[in-house]
């Protein structure tokens, strides 16, 4: 099953890479290309003081490397922290294959990245992202042990958006708990940014439970099926932040949440499945001092990494959906502690993580 790919949105790249990953604490950068293939592969591996960094290899188009090295070590800073609030034995890594724009043999080239996996002897296990498929890790199997989320695994298993879903939706439960007092999601209204796979899942959990939606993407035909499907108004995507609604859905790429687009948010609760939405940790304050409340990216979105550790470890599926479920209540406890501390959810939930990763 294929992933939503897209050009990424890269905010604020660094001046000095190797300064940026000094200063987050990044472990390791691993670079391979090989011209046969034409594959230009990072793995970064940010902290293995947990475990083994598990994290998902991205297939998309970047301006250039230091986009593709930069975009690969933050996302493995979030993998190290998302496996540490979620008390799960693992640390944080992330791979970027550089999309060319003309794939000769897609997979002779995830052979080629298989073999590169594989050299890193088990210090980095690769996964689906944005990009990739089921099939793609199947083809990356052939040449390691170090991959999940193939198709070994039936669909729900075997594609982790189902458990991302499931864990940003009872995240919003909690944060609707919180903000707004409400044990249920009926008659609410709920911006998505983003019906790709994870954003369609959350738009059709969000419809049942009674929400009115309102939804965009670049791709068009996808936000479309949410309208033909559950009645979503559908607008263009630079319009989605101005949406009034009581839930901002950021549910595509990150660095959405920056100093142009959070005046334009009129949202009491901002809470998706996107990955690294601050564009700056400054940014977490801004909306505290805006009145909303942000549900950190890596809390909320946890369910599909806590699904590929159940599934390694051969967890039924009922305690695989337990898991994930008891997002809710992780969210819960990260807004409680941001009110008592007058501190805002995303620093909570970092302290949290840092002192389960450092001790």
């Amino acid at each position: 099953m294929s992933i939503e790919t897209s050009h990424v949105n890269i905010p604020h790249l660094p001046d000095d890479l190797l300064n940026y990953a000094e200063s987050v604490g990044h472990g390791e950068l691993h670079i391979k290309m090989d011209k046969e293939t034409g594959l230009r592969a990072i793995v970064s591996i940010h902290s293995t003081n947990l475990g083994p960094a598990l994290g998902g290899c991205r297939f998309i188009e970047y301006n250039n490397a230091s986009e593709a090295i930069y975009d690969a070590m933050r996302l493995a800073r979030g993998m190290t922290y998302k496996a540490a609030i979620s008390n799960l034995p693992l640390g944080g890594g992330k791979s970027v294959i550089m999309r060319p724009k003309v794939i000769r043999n897609r997979e002779a080239l995830f052979e080629a990245f298989g073999s590169f996996v594989n050299d890193l002897g088990g210090r980095y296990i690769t996964a689906i992202d944005s990009g990739t498929t089921v099939e793609d890790m199947d083809v990356i199997q052939r040449k390691t042990p170090y991959v999940t989320t193939t198709s070994r695994a039936d669909e729900s298993h075997g594609d982790p958006s189902f458990a991302t879903a499931l864990g940003v939706f009872s995240g919003i439960l909690a944060a609707v708990k919180f903000r707004l007092g409400k044990t249920d999601l009926d008659g609410l209204h709920f911006a998505i940014q983003g019906t790709g796979h994870v954003g369609y899942l959350m738009a059709k959990r969000l419809h049942a439970a009674g929400a009115k939606l309102t939804v965009c993407d670049m791709n068009m035909e996808s936000a479309q099926r949410c309208a033909n499907e559950f009645g979503a108004h559908v607008v263009d995507p630079k319009d989605i932040f101005q949406v009034e609604c009581d839930v901002f859905s950021p549910c595509a790429l990150g660095g959405i949440l920056n100093d142009h687009t959070i005046p334009q948010i009129k949202a009491k609760i901002v809470a998706g499945s996107a990955n690294n939405q601050l564009g700056l940790i400054k940014h977490g304050q801004t909306l505290l001092n805006r009145g909303i409340l942000y549900i950190p990216d890596y809390v909320i979105n946890a369910g599909g990494l806590i699904e590929v550790v159940g599934i390694y470890h051969n967890d039924s599926p009922e305690k695989i959906k337990k898991d994930v479920e008891h997002i809710h209540d992780t969210v819960l406890m990260i807004c409680q502690q941001a009110q008592e501390q007058n501190i805002d959810p995303a620093v909570v939930a970092d302290n949290i993580a840092a002192k389960r990763i450092y001790g």
